[in-house]
């Protein structure tokens, strides 16, 4: 029981770092300036539930994908860790991430799709992150990890619903640190994930 609850908080606080709803929410913001709030309600629900679906195929199919590439999980948690470490690190500067960028994005488009749900909130940090927490999990951990990014869309759906009251309060400088935090938290998940990979090649682990 310990144990799932351990596993539980790695994985919400690895999910909350990765997809940062905070710092989504100016995202959200910027993407959806003057549109109707039914517009951007629809928009918010849309681009979340594909998100969820999405994360979720990966996770349920993840170990297949492996095997259909051939992919080993050593190779995953490295190259997934550099990816990782990779975002963090540019959040950490103050620069937004490649995976994230909108510029040049047509309001016209279906932006709850591209760029809201792909890439920003089932990126391929989210991804990665995903089917990490599931690469040699029991079903129980699965169903964890699918409830838990079920909580963390809701969550983030939620405060895109609330965004422009929060950042009116809050103020774009708290939401700029908190970014920074995340930051640092996503890139020594991705150490982690990259200690953990050359720890199995070399089965140091015990």
């Amino acid at each position: 029981m310990d144990n799932l609850l351990t596993f539980s908080i790695t994985v919400f606080t690895g999910f909350f770092a990765i997809t940062n709803p905070i710092s989504n929410m100016t995202v959200f913001v910027s993407l959806t300036q003057g549109l109707d709030k039914k517009t951007k309600r629809a928009i918010n629900k849309k681009s979340n539930l594909i998100a969820f679906v999405i994360v979720t195929v990966f996770i349920l199919l993840g170990k297949y994908i492996f095997e259909l590439f051939n992919i080993s999980i050593p190779a995953f948690k490295i190259t997934g860790g550099i990816l990782i470490f990779f975002i963090g690190f540019e959040m950490l500067q103050s620069k937004q991430s490649n995976m994230k960028s909108i510029d040049n994005v047509d309001v016209d488009e279906d932006i709850a799709v591209s760029p809201l749900a792909i890439p920003i909130l089932a990126g391929p940090g989210t991804i990665v992150t995903a089917m990490n927490f599931v690469s040699n999990a029991a079903p129980i951990q699965i169903f964890l990890v699918i409830a838990i990014f079920g909580s963390m869309s809701l969550l983030t759906y939620f405060t895109f619903r609330l965004s422009d009251l929060i950042v009116k309060t809050v103020g774009n400088n708290v939401i700029s640190v908190i970014g920074k935090i995340m930051g640092l938290i996503i890139a020594i998940i991705g150490t982690g994930m990259i200690i953990q990979g050359i720890k199995i090649t070399f089965k140091l682990l015990s």
